[in-house]
């Protein structure tokens, strides 16, 4: 387009909507928020996706009481005190994987080529489609509990020791799934995406706190436990639901918290935004 046509048709542009009556471009805010909406559109077109946030939190509680309470504390009962949070925070963090999958399905197909275009807030397209994903966080929460309550759980710290937790949690989630973020936009495929994030999910998960107390493993493997992300959001989620409210377990989530957003969301708009 030459000079003068473009000069041309900014004039016909500011005749036809004068610039004081012309809409202001959506800030950071309302755009994260549209393009969270956008996710959750997407799950009531394609609802199968609820399937990892509805059979899975059930099937992970019933098959790990079910098999490990006799043998770690002598009956389903006792266990499930134990379980439960455990199981909550490791439900709700596997699920956070799925998160980066949709992220890279949707680049393959072009679909944030267009979002680019748009005079928005550049991070809002990944800030969106983060804040979707706490609806299905919520149920898949919500469903752990249920599913605990049914089979005898009882959190002495009450609903507010329970309201507490999930909120902790469901801050945690928004925080790590920056690192699968990272991940979807480093890989060129959704199942290189998956391998990658169950190569990292599965020692975070399983060499920790959630299954059995970390002073009955080895000594060099202590450590690790003890720093692990997960273990000190599950022993944190412990303390709440028990009804010990402890200041500085608290203050060390949200500081591991602002470390992964700190550290993976930086990368992970420098790559988004390579891909331009």
């Amino acid at each position: 387009m030459s000079t003068e046509t473009h000069h041309e048709a900014a004039r016909v542009s500011s005749v036809l909507l004068p610039e004081a009556e012309r809409p202001r471009p959506a800030g950071a805010i309302s755009s994260s928020i549209t393009y969270g909406w956008r996710a959750l559109l997407k799950i009531k077109h394609i609802p199968e996706q609820l399937f990892d946030v509805t059979v899975f939190p059930i099937m992970m509680t019933v098959m790990f009481s079910t098999i490990f309470g006799g043998a770690l504390a002598g009956g389903i009962g006792d266990y499930i005190q134990w379980l439960i949070p455990g199981v909550f925070v490791q439900t709700l963090v596997m699920i956070t994987m799925y998160t980066g999958l949709t992220l890279n399905r949707d680049i393959s197909k072009g679909v944030f080529d267009r979002f680019r275009s748009l005079p928005v807030w550049r991070p809002s397209q990944l800030v969106g489609a983060l804040l979707g994903d706490q609806v299905r966080y919520t149920i898949a929460g919500v469903i752990i509990l249920v599913v605990g309550f049914l089979m005898g759980f009882r959190p002495a710290g009450g609903l507010t020791g329970v309201v507490l937790s999930f909120l902790l949690l469901l801050v945690f989630s928004f925080c790590l799934s920056w690192v699968w973020t990272m991940v979807a936009l480093l890989m060129r495929t959704e199942q290189a995406a998956m391998g990658v994030s169950m190569f990292i999910l599965m020692p975070l998960t399983f060499v920790s706190n959630i299954f059995v107390d970390p002073r009955t493993m080895p000594d060099w493997l202590q450590g690790f436990v003890e720093v692990n992300p997960v273990s000190v959001i599950v022993a944190t989620i412990r303390d709440l639901m028990g009804g010990v409210y402890d200041a500085g377990s608290i203050l060390l989530v949200l500081v591991y918290c602002a470390v992964l957003v700190a550290v993976f969301g930086p990368i992970s708009m420098y790559l988004y935004n390579r891909k331009s």
